[in-house]
């Protein structure tokens, strides 16, 4: 999905006296554009944009040409905006296209969004130190990326509203939304299977492990069993999750019994292992086949094509901004919700060497 990282004046203009409105500051008849032209020190042609995409969202009703817009939206007395704190998986992560259309449309819709000092890689998970950092931020909500199941648990115990974007959320009283891998990825596990594939390796992060396994995975290794593979360690390996130990679990696999197939849960993680393999000399998908579960809008420019799982960003972004404006108005929103994803075939999944 392309970012939007950059709003329109506008779009701006309209963020702002939505939560102008929002806040209560007019009521019954909104002042006329030239008189906001002036208090906002913007052209009169940008507020009338403005005010008529307001119109269009239901916010005001024009009563014709020359005469004050009416405030309509008998919601706007009672919602509040909200600071929506959110906690990244990486830091890295604000960059993503993802990420920063989130921002717009919260934005758009009345909210702020306030970025913590430092993500959930960063403080490793532990709850104790989430808890201090979400006690030094200032935020009415905390929408939370790619949570463990720990964390989760404990954002379930707080009084602030939170949603999970990804993370291990399935039974848990939270309001979530991501998408639905676990039927494409058993698509891609089959299809490395019916090419030869037997030492199929997944290399995903601890969270997807502990304390319980995620579905995905917990349905590789069923996959595994009922084509007669002993599931074991090997296809899921333990491994120090930095840069130095995806390189020693790499050259551990390639010593002995090296992989046929590799999967991966993040493109980052793809991206490092296709470095490995070019120094070694060894091709994809000749002499391995690679998977990534995510994609990654550099897979556009790669030869041969990845073989990936896809899905549309837009449901789950309405989603978010969906719960936010329930929670603003009172409303309390535990829903969890999945959006389809889809196998995509490409050229870095082949049969097996020799098979």
């Amino acid at each position: 999905m392309n970012g939007r990282p950059f709003m329109t004046i506008a779009e701006q203009v309209a963020g702002h006296l939505r939560g102008e409105l929002l806040r209560g500051r007019w009521s019954g008849l909104l002042p006329g554009g030239r008189q906001l032209s002036l208090e906002l020190e913007v052209n009169i042609k940008t507020v009338e944009v403005a005010l008529r995409q307001l119109e269009r969202e239901g916010v005001l009703a024009g009563q014709g040409a020359g005469r004050r817009r009416r405030i309509v939206v008998a919601e706007a007395k009672t919602a509040h905006p909200l600071r929506v704190g959110i906690l990244l998986y990486h830091c890295n992560d604000r960059r993503l296209a993802l990420v920063v259309e989130l921002q717009h449309m919260l934005v758009k819709a009345g909210h702020a969004t306030v970025f913590p000092a430092k993500s959930l890689v960063e403080l490793e998970m532990d709850v104790k130190r989430v808890e201090r950092l979400v006690g030094q931020t200032a935020a009415d909500v905390w929408l939370v990326l790619a949570g463990s199941r720990e964390v989760l648990e404990w954002f379930c115990t707080q009084p602030l509203p939170s949603f999970a974007l990804y993370g291990r959320r399935t039974g848990l009283p939270i309001a979530g939304t991501g998408p639905d891998i676990q039927a494409p990825f058993v698509v891609g596990v089959r299809r490395l299977l019916a090419l030869g594939h037997r030492r199929i390796v997944v290399i995903c992060r601890s969270e997807r492990r502990r304390p319980t396994l995620g579905n995905a995975e917990r349905a590789f290794l069923d996959e595994l069993a009922a084509h007669g593979v002993a599931p074991g360690p090997y296809h899921l390996p333990e491994w120090e999750e930095t840069r130095e130990g995806l390189q020693e679990l790499l050259a551990s696999l390639f010593q002995v019994t090296p992989p046929t197939a590799l999967i991966f849960d993040e493109a980052p993680l793809f991206a490092a292992t296709q470095q490995f393999l070019a120094r070694r000399g060894i091709q994809v998908p000749e002499e391995v086949s690679l998977f990534c579960t995510a994609d990654d809008p550099t897979f556009e420019w790669c030869t041969p094509s990845v073989a990936c799982i896809r899905w549309d960003a837009r449901p789950v972004l309405r989603s978010i901004v969906r719960w936010a404006s329930n929670v603003s108005r009172g409303k309390e929103d535990r829903r969890q919700t999945l959006t389809p994803a889809g196998f995509i075939p490409g050229g870095t999944i082949g049969r097996v060497k020799g098979g």
